[in-house]
């Protein structure tokens, strides 16, 4: 280790130090730089998670942003980037390989210009006849490269004018299309109705089932982990970043939900048995069909090998799960939820995959016949 680095751990740990109690202090900051050499803690990291707290299983087995960075690299590659992260691309990557996902309505992308597309439209007129011609009545409106619940808008109704149409949010909120139309790229989707289970925690967001997944050499997936994001009175979203913050833990072999907390921010979490607003049960509830669910959702991933692991947000339906969103490089909050790291997982998908050899970085490919000795044998 360099006298450098040296350095900057030992001024981390007295910086993060300075958030405990002065008895606490000297321990903490021991006990930091222990874990920040054996397996890259970060101490932001550190703090949230409350590592002073923590059992000796959950310290191992913690998957810290820098570890993650270092499987992620291999296993959900930089080229494959825009098909997970650009909600437009995802749509349709997700539409031609038979995964459930909302319908499409409408891309909206100022950069470019369209004359007449069905699904494409660089300017209000274009957005105007996408809508129309599909006679949209309700929709979702999102950006196309934001995460975590943020700038995602319900809208309830539609009321089309001859140039323009009044959209009505899910608040109540009356604004011009016009208005939404700007130098972001957006897409136009429906609501996607969820099961009267799920309504009952929480009617006005989407509450959606994060799966963590992991894809083998040999083509087989499995399931990670499984947690639920369910949202407060009156938000339309689940994320706990973004308005929701009611999560936990639910288990994988049984759909059965546990550790349900109320989440309102990092140190100032407290355990919960029901939801705060509607009252609705939650630990100890039983997610309806729990198996058929997993065995869809782990087709998924098969279907999917552009990211090898992928934290996918999942809508329960009566039709079955619908993807609202994937996760190539999904944050480590969930281990938090669930109470138990996900590294051993994380680490057992990468060792096997590196064992093959492939080289998935980022670089020039080629055809088989640029290869002189293929090109030979048809000479």
């Amino acid at each position: 280790m360099s006298l450098r680095t040296a350095f900057a751990t030992l001024y981390h740990a007295v910086q993060l130090a300075k958030m405990y109690p002065t008895s606490s202090r000297e321990k903490v900051m021991r006990d930091y730089i222990a874990l920040h050499h054996s397996k890259g803690l970060r101490p932001e990291e550190y703090y949230e998670f409350e590592f002073d707290k923590r059992s000796e299983a959950f310290r191992r087995d913690f998957l810290g942003l820098d570890e993650q960075r270092y499987y992620l690299e291999l296993l959900n590659p930089l080229k494959y980037l825009s098909l997970a992260r650009n909600k437009y691309v995802a749509h349709k990557m997700l539409e031609n390989t038979g995964i459930r996902t909302s319908e499409l309505y409408g891309y909206y992308q100022p950069e470019a210009r369209y004359s007449e597309n069905t699904e494409c439209a660089g300017n209000l007129a274009g957005v105007l006849h996408i809508l129309k011609d599909k006679a949209v009545q309700c929709c979702v409106i999102k950006t196309t490269e934001s995460s975590h619940g943020d700038n995602v808008w319900v809208i309830k109704s539609i009321d089309y004018q001859e140039n323009d149409a009044v959209l009505t949010r899910f608040d109540g909120q009356q604004l011009a299309l016009s208005s939404v139309l700007g130098d972001e790229a957006l897409i136009f989707e429906s609501v996607v109705r969820q099961t009267a289970q799920l309504a009952a925690f929480n009617p006005s967001s989407v509450n959606t089932v994060r799966f963590m997944t992991a894809l083998y050499p040999d083509g087989s997936a499995k399931v990670v982990a499984t947690f639920m994001k369910i949202g407060r009175a009156g938000r339309c979203v689940d994320n706990a970043g973004g308005g929701g913050n009611v999560d936990v833990c639910v288990e994988v072999d049984t759909g059965e939900i546990r550790h349900a907390i109320q989440f309102d921010g990092w140190r100032n979490v407290k355990d919960i048995d029901s939801h705060p607003d509607s009252g609705a049960q939650l630990n100890g509830v039983l997610l309806e069909n729990w198996e058929s669910v997993k065995a869809e959702v782990t087709r998924f991933q098969q279907a999917f090998p552009y990211c090898k692991v992928a934290g996918w947000d999942i809508a329960l339906t009566d039709e079955g799960p619908v993807v609202i969103e994937i996760n190539d490089f999904w944050d480590r909050t969930g281990q938090f939820f669930i109470r138990k790291g996900w590294r051993n997982e994380i680490r057992e998908c990468y060792l096997a995959w590196k064992k093959t050899g492939k080289d998935y970085s980022v670089g020039a490919q080629r055809l088989p016949l640029d290869d002189p000795k293929m090109a030979a044998r048809f000479r």
